[in-house]
């Protein structure tokens, strides 16, 4: 097992907001870190596959992850639970990379409660003009959903000033790179490089 505990990098953004798009590209451009995968009580949509996108679980198989206190956080979103095990942080840790959950403000808040050197993440569309294009762009859901996911939509982008960066997806490869940089800065946190500064210091002439 690695000695070196992940980084965990926490981003959220509304529905439509084009954050799984970015996070494809983070994970494939960015060595070193592993998507979270979470599990969730809802059913696989098209293309999506058990254990990959997601892990999906009855309500029962949820409740019992969390009565057993194996869920790191967990929320109720869209009449779905969705949660993060605390497997995925161990199974990070073992293979000495850092952690990527998507997961929304609620998620987020428990995350930062639990592992306060947690690196949180906020992505705005470019305007609500733009996410409601989006969001009927996709042809998938019904105008009541759709009318739900913009009501939520108002009322989690307000919540923005309670991460440590806001990102707005206007231009994707910019807001790609600038996720970049948040995560290169925080693994170069002083407190994220003592070990290999003492094994630096080891190798300067003793007085």
């Amino acid at each position: 097992m690695s000695e070196r505990s992940p980084i965990v990098v926490v981003v959220s953004a509304p529905s439509g907001a084009g954050k799984s798009t970015v996070l494809g590209r983070i994970l494939e451009e960015l060595p070193g870190l592993r998507f979270s995968v979470s599990h969730t009580t809802r059913k696989p949509r098209e293309g999506e596959t058990d254990g990959v996108h997601y892990h999906f679980v009855t309500k029962k198989g949820f409740e019992e992850l969390k009565t057993a206190g194996r869920m790191l956080e967990w929320a109720r979103v869209h009449d779905h639970l969705y949660g993060t095990s605390h497997a995925e942080l161990e199974r990070a840790r073992r293979e000495g990379v850092d952690l990527l959950l998507d997961v929304d403000v609620q998620g987020a808040a428990q995350v930062r409660t639990k592992i306060p050197d947690a690196v949180s993440v906020f992505v705005l569309p470019p305007s609500f003009e733009a996410l409601q294009r989006r969001l009927r762009g996709r042809g998938s859901e019904s105008e009541p959903a759709i009318g739900g996911r913009l009501k939520a939509a108002a009322e989690e982008a307000s919540l923005f000033r309670e991460y440590d960066h806001t990102l707005v997806n206007d231009d994707l490869d910019r807001c790609v790179e600038s996720l970049k940089c948040v995560i290169r800065a925080a693994r170069c946190r002083t407190s994220r490089m003592l070990v290999e500064a003492a094994r630096i210091l080891e190798t300067f002439p003793k007085k």
